[in-house]
Order: structure tokens, then sequence, then C-alpha cells
């Protein structure tokens, strides 16, 4: 069991359910982009990746200047941490990985907020008391994974105006907000707050992992120019670029994605209630649950991954992730969870 989901190279694997992709697939128009761009490996891709930052602009609806891309959105992270060079940072937890590894990597302090499941694993307002005048940053996500809660957006912007009058940073990382949908996002805010720092990721909404892209959107030139210089020259590859223009243009595919998640992520819970398990309450393409077996080896006997949550930070034994899939790789799930608990 990694740190991550996904280890389909040392299992094997007929399912898997741990990694939370959009299950309905690359579009066709991205797979024609990535393959086009093979005609162009001969030469340099765009150092300023000027196409892909027109194309990301006019579909978000922010001037270019705010924007900066990575190879995925773990670049993205690490090139944050050593930009700003936080002597403290605040990272709730349960929570992406992701964050601690790019904090560690950057050295300073790291102050661990723990999320009470009575709370729905949410900040309560007892966040307040950590988020003091000598820290320097603070991690967010909205969804959360593992969980795949939304923070209220009243709760989410009286945090991040807390986080403003006190002189602290927030990267708020809306991987999945494509998932729940955009009104859910403080893209709005960006101009409000300079001391946002959003997060997105192409590879999520678009099953791309493979290709790697991520960007960032921040208002306050002095942070983002920190961030910049903490950059790769050429981090993107002729691929990623030719792939995001095209994503950028993909309004209809999210709209669908998020009908078809919704009615999916119903049928899973709704099938993992009547099983028995405790079931916490999701808005993004996963669903985290409760069992008090062990179904981690239970499961991958049959060929079926999911994501064993035990080593999230905040998280125990017993506590699993499954992604949202199509319709019968869901059915076919709940079938082996079923045999496997004994017919329930």
């Amino acid at each position: 069991m990694g740190i991550h989901g996904g280890d389909i190279y040392r299992n094997e694997v007929k399912l898997d359910f741990s990694v939370n992709v959009n299950p309905l697939g690359m579009p066709e128009s991205v797979a024609a982009a990535l393959h086009g761009a093979v005609e162009r490996c001969g030469s340099y891709p765009d150092i300023k990746a000027e196409k892909l930052k027109k194309a990301v602009s006019e579909s978000v609806g922010i001037p270019e200047e705010y924007l900066l891309f990575g190879n995925g959105v773990s670049e993205l992270f690490m090139a944050v941490m050593h930009g700003i060079k936080p002597e403290k940072t605040v990272i709730p937890v349960p929570s992406f990985y992701g964050y601690e590894y790019a904090a560690k990597a950057a050295g300073g302090e790291i102050i661990y907020y723990v999320m009470k499941q009575e709370n729905s694993f949410c900040p309560g307002a007892d966040i307040d008391a950590v988020l003091t005048k000598d820290v320097q940053l603070l991690f967010l996500a909205n969804p959360n994974n593992p969980v795949g809660n939304l923070l209220g957006r009243k709760t989410l912007l009286c945090l991040l105006q807390h986080c403003q009058e006190k002189g602290i940073y927030v990267v708020l990382d809306e991987s999945f907000i494509e998932f729940c949908g955009e009104r859910f996002s403080m893209l709005a805010e960006i101009e409000a707050l300079d001391c946002l720092i959003l997060i997105r990721t192409f590879t999520k909404i678009f099953s791309i992992p493979g290709v790697r892209l991520g960007y960032l959107i921040c208002s306050n030139p002095k942070i983002r120019n920190k961030i910049a210089t903490q950059l790769p020259e050429w981090n993107l590859s002729g691929f990623a670029q030719e792939a995001g223009c095209v994503c950028a243009g993909q309004r209809e595919f999210i709209r669908e994605t998020e009908n078809y998640i919704k009615t999916e992520r119903q049928l899973l819970e709704e099938g993992l209630k009547k099983k028995g398990f405790r079931v916490f309450p999701s808005c993004a393409n996963f669903i985290m649950f409760y069992s008090d077996e062990d179904l981690y080896e239970k499961l991958l006997e049959k060929g079926i991954l999911i994501r064993d949550c035990r080593n999230f930070r905040g998280l125990g034994q017993g506590f699993y992730r499954i992604a949202v899939k199509t319709r019968k790789e869901n059915e076919i799930l709940l079938d082996a969870i079923g045999h496997t608990r004994g017919g329930y």
C-alpha cells in the first residue's frame, strides 16, 4: 500500500478504484491533440506557453498574467513552498499527502490541524487559534481529498478573509471542483484576496494523469513572481500544451461529467449504506467510507484496487476511498464487496 492510489504496476489489477479520474475518460478531441503533437516533437515547446495561457484565460475569465502552469499540481505545490519559504505552514488533516510532501521539502515548521469526524472532517471555528500572525501559509482543499466534502461558501470566505487580515497566504486546491460545479469555486474572489493562490488541474476532469498539467491562479504579482522563479524552463511538454488548449474549451464535457458523477455517486452511496458501511457525504468523483473489516486485501484478491486511507494523517484503519466509475464497474464493485462481506 503506497502513499498514493493507482499502484497498478505492483499489483494485478483488473479494476482500479483507487485513482479518482473522470470515468467518461479522455475526450476524443484531447486524444487527437495528443496524437497531433507527435509531429512537433522535433521542436522545443513554447517556453512561455502563450497559446495555452490564452485558452485557459478565456475559459475561466481571468487575466493571462494571473496564470502559472506546472508539470502537474505537484510541481506547483513545490514551487509555492520554495517561492514563499514559509517558516510555519498549517495543513488541515486528513487531506492530500502532496501538501505535506512539498512543505517538508521546503523546510520550516508544519502545524497539523486535525479535522474531527464529528464535524464531518471540516475545519471548525477553532482553526482560527492556529492561524496566528507567525503562520505564513495555509493549505486547503475544496472539495477535500479523501473525504470529498465541500466547505460552505460563507465558511470558506470567512476563513480566507481571516487569513488576509493576518497576512497568511492560502493555497486553495480546487483539483476536483469541476465535478461539483464552478459555482462552488473561489475564483470570483481572486481579485479581492491577494493572499489567495488557487490551484487546479487538467488531470482529474479530463482523465489525463499521464500528461501532467496543472495551473495556478494568483492576482498578487509579488508572490506570483516568487513562485514563477521556482519553476523550471520548458516545464510543459508539447503534449501537455496541445492537450491543455483543447481541454480549456470542453465546457459541455464538464457539464455532462457533473451530471453523470452525481447519478453514479448516488448509486454507490446507497449501495454501500445498504451493506452496512458508514458513508461520508461527498460532492466529488470519489467516496470515503468506513468498514470494520479489512476490505483492501480481500478486494485485491479479486483484482479490484481501492484506496486504503489508513496512511492519511488524521485517519486510521477501516477508512477507504473509492472512485466513482462507470455503471457497470460500480455494480461489479458493489457485488464484490457484498460477497466479501458474506452476502450482505
